[in-house]
């Protein structure tokens, strides 16, 4: 038997994934062996697991405060939007097919709640603490028939519910005794206990506010729990861009821009970025937002030509080819296939445009496959030339997450060579001439910190500045603000009134 907790929304965005993080990393701390668990989760961030499947990337760091190792049982059912209405439905890692929402609710959702059932019991047999997920909110009455990701998780898990709220997008109490109204009465009384998250200002003030939802519900508030900023934590939803994306740059020495695509994916891989003392990180979706960047990267997409003929109708295409004649372009996986010169999809795997023409910075062609690489890869930047020669030999590592692969021309020189952990070994990636344009499916390229910093310092020093001779470790500070966070929401919350809660529940299920 295991402690189950099951930490649910009034909405989307309220901060559950967050809250999941710090509960992992506080019963770790506390000596037990905890996992993290989402049934269905839709997200464009993914991670890769050590055997080289994809899962949300919001389970793989919960997996990583809780100190083991991230597995397809955390999250079994990963929805990956490629449109409106139709989403790349990976299970259990392994892509299986793409779906429109009807088709995957009226045919697949049988199948994949006993998906979901099989590895939640596998977690319940190996771990001490459960740290469970919802999605969005339990009181979608238009969802509700086929919900595989709220109340019946909680009823499968046998698991006592936290509701979160959001104080900080306003109306949070009408929020909490609204989702309670439109939940079943069986569905009511496994809510134990509220979270109101995001607070700011003097708590006196809410007080209440507490004591009149206490009386009217009967259930316990269990801590108010205050709006952070600058958590060194990667998030999931694209919608934390809002606040990097910006018109012009900062006051920092190096203006770096990242292309916002509408079908953006892993954007967390330029996450170190954000904490490098000289950097000026911004989202651009508009040629008039682009300036004149030291550096441009173009990140990943999970829908690569859809986003290259954004990129060309909204100008900054050619905004692009002209900022890389002066200045550093560095493409990720999506952004890597859009330097190239050239885009083939013969099996209609990514639209249906059976050809197109890339950015052409990079003599490089792309043909996309039906078939998905997904590895954890390590190895060495190669001999590169002219401006980025000082990368040559850097050690790398990070991930590979794509459905192409790219052929190098004659004008180009390779990046690196990667042994992945299938044991696959290869030339990977492309730079040009000059050394100002490169291109890798490797992300996570920008979390090696020797790499970050050298990168960096080239640009200084094209500048006529100095080279900073610190290196931020990106490895020591996200261990620090996984114990900074947990910190912060042990301290807020009642943890023994919590612990009696899902001790309730172990001890119910061991006579039922």
């Amino acid at each position: 038997m295991s402690l189950r907790l099951m930490v649910q929304g009034t909405s989307s965005d309220v901060g559950k994934s967050l809250l999941c993080t710090a509960l992992c990393r506080i019963f770790a701390r506390k000596g037990y062996r905890v996992a993290p668990f989402k049934s269905q989760n839709m997200a464009l961030n993914s991670y890769v697991t050590s055997d080289g499947k994809e899962i949300g990337r919001a389970q793989g760091v919960q997996a990583e405060a809780a100190g083991v190792e991230a597995t397809v049982d955390m999250n079994p059912i990963l929805l990956k939007p490629k449109g409106d209405m139709t989403s790349q439905v990976v299970v259990r890692g392994v892509p299986l097919q793409d779906m429109s929402a009807v088709e995957y609710r009226q045919n697949y959702i049988p199948q994949a709640l006993q998906v979901v059932k099989e590895s939640l019991d596998r977690l319940r047999s190996e771990f001490e603490v459960l740290i469970i997920e919802g999605a969005g909110s339990p009181a979608e009455i238009n969802l509700k028939s086929r919900d595989i990701a709220n109340m019946k998780i909680a009823e499968l898990a046998d698991a006592p519910v936290i509701l979160v709220a959001d104080i900080d997008r306003g109306g949070v109490f009408a929020s909490i005794v609204g989702t309670l109204e439109l939940l079943e009465a069986a569905e009511r009384n496994r809510v134990k206990g509220f979270i109101i998250n995001k607070f700011r200002g003097d708590i006196r003030l809410l007080a209440p506010g507490i004591d009149w939802l206490e009386k009217r519900t009967g259930i316990p508030v269990l801590g108010v729990v205050p709006y952070r900023r600058n958590l060194y934590i990667e998030s999931e939803d694209s919608v934390v861009l809002d606040s990097l994306t910006a018109a012009a740059a900062g006051q920092n020495q190096i203006d770096v821009a990242v292309i916002r695509f509408p079908f953006i994916s892993n954007f967390t891989d330029v996450d170190p970025l954000r904490f490098e003392p000289d950097v000026s990180l911004r989202f651009v979706a508009d040629v008039d937002q682009l300036g004149m960047p030291d550096l441009v990267i173009l990140p990943g997409t999970k829908n690569t030509v859809d986003d290259l003929v954004w990129l060309k109708r909204s100008g900054l295409a050619e905004a692009i080819r002209c900022r890389a004649k002066d200045g550093r372009v560095l493409g990720i996986c999506g952004g890597y296939q859009m330097l190239g010169s050239r885009l083939f999809d013969p099996d209609f795997v990514e639209s249906d445009l059976p050809e197109l023409e890339g950015l052409g910075l990079l003599d490089v062609t792309t043909r996309f496959l039906p078939q998905k690489t997904t590895v954890q890869a390590q190895g060495t930047v190669l001999t590169l030339p002219a401006q980025s020669a000082v990368l040559s030999g850097l050690p790398v590592e990070g991930y590979e997450i794509h459905m192409g692969q790219s052929e190098r021309g004659k004008r180009v020189a390779p990046f690196c060579r990667l042994e992945s952990e299938n044991g696959r070994k290869q030339e990977e990636g492309a730079v040009n001439e000059t050394g100002t344009v490169i291109g890798t499916y490797l992300h996570g390229i920008l979390h090696n910190d020797s790499f970050r910093r050298i990168l960096l310092d080239q640009i200084r020093i094209g500048k006529g500045l100095a080279p900073l001779e610190t290196t931020v470790s990106n490895h020591r500070r996200r261990q620090e603000a996984f114990d900074e966070w947990a910190d912060t929401v042990e301290t807020e919350l009642d943890m023994e009134r919590l612990f009696s809660i899902m001790k309730m529940f172990e001890e119910r299920s061991v006579i039922k």
